[in-house]
């Protein structure tokens, strides 16, 4: 089996793959000073629940953003289950072509989303991660890594209009009856969700006219479902688009048999 780890700022996802697919995943609260030790308790109990025995576990591959984590991480894929992890960075194979300015800028995450959505998508690609950043990635046709733009997260922009506006208050995040909010709460959810999918029309309006192309958007992250529910220009949505990459990662940097 093979245990894919996706840590990022906020949550850290954990998948599990077997020969079937992917057999389960778990979300966890991302802490920069969780240790080993409380890694492998969690991730042990996690196992248990699913009745798996740790020596099944063969394999494993982490994108993390996330560099205090790294080191307990990577721990316990050695001490726990006896084996390296791959993590993804530099010198690992992606099936790109990185074209930027500084290769090793670009989040480990960020990469292994594109690896995910080249495997199910054929054509040039933009990819749109709704985390604790929101995040564009496009890809060519010819699996070029273009470049893209980072912007704050819904939950940022949440946050700080609660922190910095003395009258307003902290929400849930959610779709609003009408662009016209009648009352307060429901106007910051038309500016978060509908003036987001705005945002994220233009952009990928924008991205289409420098690319000369018309590629195929794919949206990922927490908040993944409600904008591409409220905007005109997403595609397709797949919540578990960054463990897919982590395992097609994983397969082509297995040595090849024969």
């Amino acid at each position: 089996m093979l245990l894919v780890i996706d840590a990022g700022n906020t949550h850290t996802v954990i998948g599990l793959y077997d020969n079937g697919g992917l057999r389960a995943h778990w979300r966890l609260f991302t802490s920069h000073y969780r240790t080993e030790d409380e890694f492998r308790i969690l991730i042990s109990m996690l196992l248990q629940e699913e009745g798996i025995q740790r020596e099944e576990v063969q394999g494993c591959c982490i994108a993390s953003v996330v560099p205090p984590i790294d080191c307990p991480l990577t721990g316990v894929c050695r001490h726990a289950f006896g084996i390296t992890p791959l993590m993804v960075g530099p010198g690992v194979k992606t099936g790109l072509v990185i074209h930027v300015d500084n290769p090793k800028e670009v989040g480990a995450d960020r990469i292994v989303n594109a690896v995910g959505a080249r495997e199910q998508f054929d054509g040039s690609l933009i990819i749109i991660d709704f985390g604790t950043a929101t995040t564009f990635d496009v890809i060519t046709q010819h699996g070029e890594y273009r470049g893209g733009c980072i912007m704050p997260g819904i939950e940022i922009g949440a946050d700080a209009l609660f922190h910095k506006c003395a009258k307003l208050p902290r929400i849930d995040i959610s779709r609003p009856p009408s662009a016209l909010g009648k009352n307060t709460v429901d106007q910051i959810r038309a500016g978060l969700t509908l003036g987001y999918a705005d945002m994220v029309d233009g952009m990928i309006g924008r991205i289409r006219a420098e690319l000369g192309d018309n590629p195929t958007v794919i949206s990922t992250g927490g908040y993944a479902a409600l904008i591409a529910d409220v905007a005109n220009g997403v595609h397709h949505v797949d919540p578990l688009l960054t463990l897919k990459g982590l395992r097609a990662v994983y397969r082509r940097n297995q040595p090849q048999k024969g």
